[in-house]
């Protein structure tokens, strides 16, 4: 089941992987894969915007715990790589719908949490240690939370039900089949229908084509 964090206490958004936001940059001449950790709807997910966003959040951890506790880098890059991908399938599947995520919605959302857990302070760090979510990216998390929790809405369906769940898979494995992810296979491959990465490799650089002799 897809779920989300209605409260802290009932569990973390799911699909594979959820947290943070993207950062994309527009395919540029040459390879058309060269450097790209994805191509999401033909926008590029960079290497480099995956790799500074890993470092950043192992360097925020390392500060936090005074260096003693991070995440593997490894498991770390790849749930990042599902997340920016998972960012822009959720996008569509909005956008689909005509449905928007507001500025006042992502605050609600983020104030009740800060609430339970006794601060701001507070949920920045159970966000960082459990979701691998550093300060810069709380605002993109919380967008898709609540994206995720509207599309069910969409459908007068809770997020957290059976029903919900399944409206959820819906909008986003149309999303994404619409939207012809293509994932660097060094991370793996995105799967539709599970909404997430799969180990499954494919050609990824694409060959120039074959001269006449």
């Amino acid at each position: 089941m897809i779920r989300t964090r209605t409260a802290l206490r009932h569990g973390r958004t799911a699909v594979g992987v959820l947290l943070a936001g993207a950062a994309l940059a527009a395919c540029g001449s040459g390879a058309p894969h060269q450097g790209s950790a994805a191509v999401v709807g033909g926008e590029q997910i960079s290497i480099a915007a995956v790799e500074s966003r890993v470092t950043g959040v192992r360097d925020a951890m390392a500060a936090e715990s005074g260096g003693g506790r991070t995440t593997e880098r490894s498991q770390l890059v790849r749930r990042t790589v599902a997340d920016l991908v998972l960012n822009e399938v959720v996008a569509k599947a909005l956008a689909d719908r005509q449905l928007t995520v507001t500025d006042g919605e992502i605050d609600e959302a983020r104030e009740s949490e800060a609430k339970m857990l006794g601060g701001m302070a507070e949920l920045q760090r159970d966000l960082l240690f459990k979701q691998s979510v550093r300060a810069g990216d709380v605002t993109a998390f919380y967008r898709q939370q609540v994206g995720i929790k509207k599309l069910a809405a969409a459908q007068g369906k809770d997020a957290r039900s059976a029903e919900g769940d399944a409206a959820i898979r819906a909008a986003l494995t149309d999303a994404g089949a619409k939207l012809k992810i293509e994932v660097n296979p060094r991370y793996g491959q995105w799967d539709v229908r599970q909404i997430g990465l799969t180990n499954t490799v494919s050609d990824w650089l694409r060959q120039p084509a074959a001269t006449a002799a």
